[in-house]
């Protein structure tokens, strides 16, 4: 005798795990977008030291020859614009037991979807015009430290401030960090910067830990300064609508304007090494 078993199904969903954005520690939003799509940086040029013609012999400037200053522009765009939508069907939501609630979906979709994408783009601009790019080499317990320390000096010989500086690895060149016996890392990490990614300290900048999928390919560690990358997202807007002209239920709507930029006095301030 055939017996059909009762399946039940739970009021809960399987999520996936997510990091929060971890770009906020390594970038900053120095320049204003706001009622523009593009901004004009200027780079202006200084003057040359001389020697003071005291005697004030010859025909020019005891202070020396006269240098004009130059001041070129640099423009920057918020280059991405993008969106997404779905519909959630008043049944849908009654008969899944409300695991269809259109918040709860849309805070998914944003820490899912939304977060990972612009943290990629801008890790993405960092990496590209990052000042240093020595080339790619296979990081291993027996190298890795030098090779943070040529990170350390490149910053150093720019004259990056030493303070803020932040370390960013994946979690294979982290483990290959903890196996080297050269490095101490400091682990003692406050929890508001342990949620973006922060977990140590070596020789004063924050390791901050990034999964491999928000980083371009082959990527080994970066050096950088918060001060080199502007990342401004102009708009950010989500929005849920009950019942809409045509959709029973929820239509959910979100749209996110965003760039991503390094000045180019500022690329000193970050190095990037690739590995091969």
């Amino acid at each position: 005798m055939a017996i059909d078993l009762v399946s039940k199904y739970q009021a809960a969903v399987d999520e996936l795990f997510k990091n929060e954005s971890k770009r906020s520690l390594v970038t900053n939003h120095d320049y204003s977008f706001v009622g523009a799509n593009s901004i004009r940086v200027y780079n202006v040029s200084t003057a040359e030291m001389h020697d003071y013609n005291r005697a004030g012999t010859g025909n020019g400037s005891r202070y020396g020859d006269i240098d004009t200053l130059a001041a070129t522009t640099q423009l920057f765009k918020l280059n991405k614009d993008r969106s997404f939508n779905f519909v959630i069907d008043a049944l849908d939501i009654e008969e899944t037991g409300a695991v269809l609630e259109a918040a709860k979906a849309l805070a998914r979709q944003q820490r899912e979807v939304v977060i990972p994408e612009i943290d990629s783009y801008t890790y993405g601009i960092m990496c590209e015009n990052a000042g240093t790019k020595p080339a790619a080499v296979e990081l291993t317990e027996a190298n890795i430290y030098d090779e943070i320390c040529k990170a350390s000096a490149a910053l150093d010989d720019a004259e990056v401030p030493e303070t803020s500086r932040v370390l960013i690895v994946t979690p294979t060149v982290y483990r290959i960090m903890k196996k080297c016996k050269e490095i101490v890392l400091e682990t003692n990490v406050g929890q508001d910067m342990r949620l973006q990614g922060v977990v140590s300290n070596l020789d004063g900048a924050s390791v901050q830990k990034v999964p491999a999928n928000r980083l371009p390919a082959k990527f080994g560690f970066m050096l950088c300064h918060p001060m080199a990358t502007t990342a401004p997202v102009k708009m950010s807007s989500a929005q849920m609508h009950q019942n809409p002209p045509g959709v029973s239920g929820w239509l959910v709507e979100g749209r996110y304007n965003y760039g991503a930029f390094v000045p180019t006095n500022k690329k000193p301030a970050i190095y990037y090494q690739a590995i091969v």
